[in-house]
């Protein structure tokens, strides 16, 4: 007990003598420390002050890491004279040492609680983890009282709890059978138990996201099984599953709009609305926004027009403004969910909305020309008659209304004139544009948003001539939009680029380019890139066709300047370029050359960002310099890529390597330069580079080589390269792995299989599984690539090694061949049956999970070929693994019994099931059965001659009657 005693303050050290603490008495010492503390406190303006502030506002975890640099020991060296002199640290002295405070648990105390909670709670109950916080929810759990003690209702409590701390903190298996527990038991506990326990989880600021999750799915599952007994609770369920539906996850929001749908049906309309009448008029805004999505869920799940009299009688409401937002805030999330499914209601829900445009409240009018806006957009082309009970009040707002809610206004007018006829939409249109204009110049991003949506539906429509918009429209637009401070606003940024192009569709390419000429060349990068954005769309949009040579000469100068002068790393500039140059095609070919140099400059530029664009640029260029007909010049871009294939960045290695690969696309071999055999040598130590993109484009090209050019390179190269290769199929990335592959049977192909076999063969010797996997896909595809009759040989040679990981890769190399090899595996199927044979009666089950995966292929391909007596054969050797619990093979075994059933015919086959289907072991008829259904699925009609006929009204079982 002596070692439990701390005094605080104590030291070992010998400093402190023990008689020396006695030498004032501790009433004395206390007061002093008391007033010490009381002289040190700061006035009540400093506290107050520090109360406002942030840092005062957190608690003290989050406070640590504001100050703790101030408690952190310092690591400067001693001797640097540079520091500044660090005052000596005050020797302790008697004042200082604390009187002994009693703790409130001891520490063995502690240490069972901590054992406990980590590993007792674990074992017993096979969970993966418990929180400190779990304590409080699941305290009855933790007490241990005798199960005799407990009443009734304590012992469902108890189990309750049980099965949702499984699902909670439980591994996989015994969480899928407490929720299957709690689905088919949660009658019995009733709704109150249910909730009473879940919602204080699902409330704790701790949970987790993966914690809330299963939480969350524990109410859909319980609501879909109680039905009409959870009405009283409906408010409580609302309550935690609405913020669900303002989740940045779609996967969360999804998840919420599921559940309140069946609670919407389990509970009823009455119900839910009697349950949120309080919630749409409550103050904070929160609670309104996500009570109106939820009813908006409600609306979908019930049917909108059994929802429009209560949204009739909240949108008219007298008693409160919020009340008639909330309404109006249903019927926007109505428009947004139904989307076009919102048409056949269209007029009952503008007619909620009609008055509330001239409402007095400011936010209640923004809000339902919001909502009119979305309903309009969501039911184009249709519905401009149910709108016309509130164009007017648009209209009247519009001209009267200046700011935000001149927005709005001018948003939702936008949206309508989207739907009228031709003739009232230009007149609308000119009339709206007068405001529009007007409100070019308008600071406010709100508004600059309404107008850009207004110019992208108004030029749209059929009433607005090119003309029109050239003359009136177009040159204030980019006067007042086309400037360096849109650029660095992302999502105006965005919108006024898409509105260039909407209307470029009207004014023309021509018209549109020669205004984005200057941004082209402006000093701002932002604003260049810009530009660049909208010309390049512009362009794959409209084509070059109406550009003049002059106008042509000034763009192609105008994007060599922006790529010149470019120094972030956005690639969309050196995309624009590409595509600009792709449509003008033969037509650049007076402007490759200076091209050329820029991007021969900017390759030996020293910034590696720089490098790396213009390797890519190269890449885009090579076709064009091809149909251009300078093969001079790619042949020295080409001399270039190959002198820069020593870069020590690996970003911009994979971009020459990406440039070169289209060069051997495009160019002949034969006269490319440098040629082949030296380009080669050159990629084998590259292989070596552990980086994804280089991998990636490296093994490109050579599979392009190997596929082209293979007589070019000596054989012991292209071995050299496939040993470099084996180890390309180690890597995480699937792609590497896959191009890989491909590439080795390219290689084969072009220097023959022996070699590229033997290294592939002794592959599969190797410990680690998914190398052995990627080489048996090799070996699958030299086959299919060179031929099969040279591949099998080799491989049932192989299968003779006696040992296990060698005879799997074998048997997974034959499941890919005949996968891949199609209806040429009919002449292989007596060849290989001995093989199948000894797989299938291995003790080993993977032996047997991979032959039948063999089997599943080589019967698919070869269904109505003549080798019936075969596939019987197969069918007696794999019928009795029917019975394995291993859910892999299982899968495996299935499916190849599937694919036997198409080969043998579904009368032979079912032959081998009817008497499974009704033994009297449960186990025999659950693996017959689920044989029978896959069976059913595939051959519904041509089971129907096969099914039995009982003579006699008594079906007998003639196996069930012998005597052993």
């Amino acid at each position: 007990m002596s070692k439990a005693v701390q005094f605080v303050g104590s030291s070992d050290d010998g400093n402190h003598q023990l008689g020396g603490s006695y030498s004032i008495p501790q009433d004395l010492q206390n007061s002093i420390r008391s007033e010490s503390t009381q002289d040190e406190d700061p006035d009540p303006l400093q506290r107050q002050m520090q109360s406002r502030s942030v840092q005062g506002k957190q608690d003290e975890y989050h406070r640590r890491p504001a100050d703790a640099n101030d408690r952190k020991r310092s690591l400067a060296p001693a001797g640097d004279e540079s520091n500044e002199v660090v005052p000596p640290a005050k020797k302790k002295s008697r004042w200082d040492v604390g009187a002994y405070e009693i703790p409130e648990t001891s520490r063995e105390v502690q240490k069972q609680l901590v054992g406990r909670l980590a590993d007792d709670l674990p074992e017993k109950y096979r969970l993966k983890f418990f929180k400190p916080s779990d304590q409080k929810h699941f305290a009855p759990l933790l007490a241990n009282k005798p199960t005799e003690s407990l009443s009734k209702s304590e012992k469902q409590e108890m189990s309750l709890l049980l099965l949702l701390l499984k699902i909670k903190n439980g591994d996989s298996a015994s969480r899928k059978a407490s929720m299957k527990m709690l689905r088919d038991k949660c009658s019995d506990y009733g709704p109150t138990l249910i909730l009473d326990s879940i919602l204080p989880i699902l409330l704790d600021r701790t949970l987790e996201d993966q914690e809330r999750h299963l939480m969350i799915k524990v109410i859909g599952r319980v609501l879909f099984k109680l039905g009409g007994e959870i009405k009283p609770y409906t408010h409580k369920v609302l309550t935690v599953i609405s913020p669900l539906l303002i989740d940045e996850d779609p996967l969360a929001r999804a998840t919420g709009r599921e559940i309140i749908t069946t609670l919407a049906n389990a509970a009823g309309l009455v119900a839910i609305i009697t349950s949120v009448s309080k919630d749409i008029d409550h103050e904070d805004d929160y609670v309104r926004n996500t009570t109106s999505k939820a009813m908006a869920v409600v609306g979908k799940a019930l049917g909108i027009a059994n929802l429009i009299p209560f949204l009739n009688a909240v949108c008219h409401s007298r008693k409160s403004w919020r009340i008639r937002q909330s309404g109006v805030r249903i019927i926007q999330q109505i428009g947004i969910l139904m989307g076009i499914g919102v048409l056949p209601h269209l007029a009952g829900l503008v007619e909620c909305l009609s008055d509330s445009l001239t409402d007095a409240h400011i936010p209640l009018r923004i809000a339902s020309a919001n909502a009119l806006a979305t309903l309009a957009q969501n039911s184009y082309p249709y519905g401009i008659e149910a709108f016309n009970v509130v164009l007017e009040s648009l209209w009247r707002g519009v001209r009267t209304h200046r700011g935000k809610i001149l927005a709005a206004f001018l948003k939702c007018l936008g949206s309508l004139i989207s739907l009228m006829d031709a003739e009232y939409a230009g007149y609308y249109t000119q009339e709206v544009m007068r405001i529009v204009k007007r409100e070019f110049s308008s600071p406010d991003d709100e508004m600059k948003k309404a107008v850009l949506l207004v110019l992208q539906k108004c030029s749209r429509t059929e009433g607005v001539t090119p003309r029109y918009l050239r003359e009136n429209v177009a040159q204030d637009f980019f006067k007042n939009f086309w400037i360096r401070r849109t650029a660095l606003d992302r999502q105006i940024n965005k919108m006024v680029v898409f509105t260039t192009v909407v209307l470029s569709e009207k004014i023309g390419a021509k018209f549109t380019i020669e205004h984005l000429l200057k941004p082209l060349r402006d000093e701002a990068e932002p604003f260049r890139t810009m530009a660049v954005a909208a010309v390049s769309r512009v362009v794959d949009l409209l084509g070059t066709g109406e550009l003049d040579e002059r106008l042509e000469t000034r763009l192609i100068d105008a994007m060599l300047v922006a790529f010149q002068e470019q120094t972030n790393k956005d690639s969309s500039i050196f995309k624009g370029f590409g595509i600009v140059a792709a449509a003008f095609d033969k037509r650049m070919k007076p402007y490759i050359s200076p091209i050329v140099s820029a991007i021969l400059d900017h390759l030996r530029h020293k910034d590696a960002i720089a490098r790396q664009h213009a390797a890519d640029l190269c890449a885009i260029f090579i076709p064009v310099i091809k149909n251009c007909g300078e093969l001079d010049i790619l042949n020295k871009l080409n001399i270039v890529l190959y002198e820069s294939l020593g870069e020590v960045y690996p970003e911009v290695l994979g971009s020459i390597l990406g440039a070169l690969f289209t060069a051997v696309c495009e160019m002949d071999l034969s006269i490319i330069q440098p040629p082949i055999n030296q380009i080669l040598p050159t990629l084998t130590p590259i292989l070596r580079n552990r980086h994804k993109k280089v991998q990636l484009n490296s093994i490109d090209l050579i599979g392009r080589i190997a596929a082209l050019a293979p007589e070019s390179v000596p054989p012991k190269e292209w071995m050299r390269i496939c040993f470099e290769m084996l180890e390309m199929l180690k890597s995480t990335n699937k792609p590497i792995r896959k191009a890989a592959n491909d590439t080795f049977g390219l290689i084969a192909n072009a220097i023959g299989p022996q070699d590229v076999l033997v290294t592939l063969l002794n592959n599969l010797k190797v410990q680690e599984r998914q190398l052995r996997v990627c080489t048996a896909i090799a070996i699958g595809i030299v086959a299919k690539t060179c031929g099969p009759y040279i591949v099998l040989p080799a491989l049932m040679n192989e299968y003779k090694t006696p040992e296990t990981n060698v005879q799997n890769g074998v048997l997974k190399a034959m499941a890919f061949m005949f996968e891949y090899i199609g209806g040429m595996s009919q002449d292989y199927i007596y060849f290989i049956t001995p093989l199948i044979e000894d797989a299938l009666t291995d003790r080993d089950l993977v032996h047997r999970q991979t032959g039948a995966n063999v089997i599943r292929h080589i019967a698919l391909h070869c269904s109505g070929a003549g080798y019936e007596e075969a596939f019987i054969h197969m069918l007696n050797l794999l019928m009795p693994n029917v019975f394995e619990t291993s859910t892999h093979a299982i899968v495996r075994i299935l499916e190849g019994l599937e694919a036997l059933s198409h080969s043998v015919g579904p009368g032979i086959f079912m032959n081998y099931i009817w008497v499974g289907l009704f033994h009297p072991a449960k186990v025999v008829r659950k693996a017959f059965w689920k044989v029978y259904n896959n069976v059913y699925v595939q051959h519904t009609d041509s089971l129907v001659p096969y099914y039995p006929l009982p003579s006699e009204d008594v079906y007998t079982v003639e196996e069930l009657d012998i005597l052993l």
